[in-house]
């Protein structure tokens, strides 16, 4: 049962944030059984302090795009009577891998993580043929490793085969759009006043000496390889472009505000009407792998499309980044954003921000208010 005491501890998490963590602008928003409770947005959409930020301003959210982009696809392929079990290359026959299914795809097991052709992120046929030519990093059915941005074009390509549409363009007719959420994966350009301007967390010496940025930083190493696959779009100051707001990169392009997002988390646990059959809610939310993650160094799990909590061999969380239920999925993005609904509650959280943190996962900025929202 949600509290209003639980809002509020939420409500004083986010405002410590600005006081305490530095935060310059974001916006949170929770939704319980089709309504939204809480929509607070505060701060500013730049350092100059120019444009008040409120619950109405866009800004980019990284991987958060991919929950709405698998949705993208699930829906693609369900009006084709197709599924997540379907062979990828029964829509793309130069698929490098035989016996992949889109729910091996969606779900990061399919080895192409990273390129060993150079590939611009800007050129999308370019980016395809290179991945036909790809040999997998992993066997297929050997664990998974996240596709920080090769998840793009593998999502892309088997939508636009489909629909004849991109897949940022079928979002928005297809689910945005009936939804009224503002949430684009290719941003109208009468919009990209609204945008606020990113900017990025700084590195402390001592996370560069172990783990994931280590590897990040080591030349020719799986993880570094694939966030630099394909090439572009690398800096935040890139991401502050209009041409990178409009491209629509369906893995990590998305802009919205955390309202729109936490909406369409209660459209894919079902507490809204939508546009998504309960088909495509049911593998959104399925866990299809998890294990050591060969990319980000830590176990991992992942749905078609959406991440969740790791599970000991009890069936308990190994970490709340979704809240306490085994249920919750969602995704984040780079520098601190993140969705995700809960089944078992009604509950659906989206937070996002424009001071960034040096992480791939939420930060303390987040997980602070999650951990409040859910707290007894």
């Amino acid at each position: 049962m949600l509290t209003l005491s639980a809002l509020e501890r939420v409500a004083q998490e986010f405002d410590r944030n600005f006081h305490d963590h530095a935060e310059l602008g974001a916006s949170v928003s929770i939704w319980w059984n089709g309504v939204e409770v809480l929509s607070l947005g505060q701060g500013w959409c730049e350092r100059e302090k120019v444009r008040p930020w409120t619950e109405k301003s866009l800004v980019p959210v990284y991987s958060a795009t991919k929950g709405p982009a698998a949705a993208a696809l699930l829906l693609a392929l369900h009006q084709n009577k197709l599924g997540p079990e379907t062979p990828v290359r029964d829509v793309w026959p130069a698929f490098p891998i035989p016996d992949a299914t889109f729910a091996q795809l969606l779900s990061h097991q399919c080895g192409l993580a990273a390129l060993d052709q150079r590939a611009s992120l800007w050129n999308h046929e370019e980016v395809v043929a290179a991945i036909e030519a790809q040999p997998p990093a992993w066997p297929l059915g050997d664990g998974h490793g996240y596709h920080p941005r090769m998840f793009g074009a593998l999502v892309d390509e088997p939508v636009r085969r489909l629909t004849g549409l991109t897949l940022g363009a079928f979002f928005q007719r297809e689910i945005a759009g009936p939804m009224s959420l503002e949430f684009w994966i290719g941003l109208p350009e009468s919009l990209h006043p609204r945008v606020a301007t990113l900017y990025p967390g700084k590195a402390d010496k001592s996370d560069l000496e172990q783990g994931f940025y280590k590897e990040f930083h080591r030349e020719h190493s799986l993880t570094r390889r694939a966030f630099f696959s394909p090439r572009g779009v690398h800096a935040v100051q890139e991401m502050n472009t209009p041409s990178a707001w409009s491209a629509g990169f369906p893995a990590m392009g998305g802009i919205g505000t955390a309202s729109a997002l936490a909406q369409f988390y209660q459209a894919a646990i079902g507490r809204i009407e939508s546009p998504l059959p309960p088909e495509v809610r049911a593998s959104l939310a399925t866990r299809q792998s998890q294990s050591d993650d060969r990319v980000l160094l830590r176990e991992t799990a992942f749905t078609c499309g959406c991440q969740m909590d790791p599970l000991d061999e009890a069936g308990g969380k190994k970490r709340r980044l979704y809240g306490p239920s085994t249920t919750a999925f969602g995704h984040p993005g780079a520098g601190g954003s993140h969705g995700f609904g809960d089944p078992e509650t009604g509950l659906s959280f989206a937070y996002v921000m424009n001071q960034m943190e040096l992480s791939v996962f939420p930060s303390a900025k987040c997980t602070a208010m999650i951990d409040a929202l859910f707290a007894e």
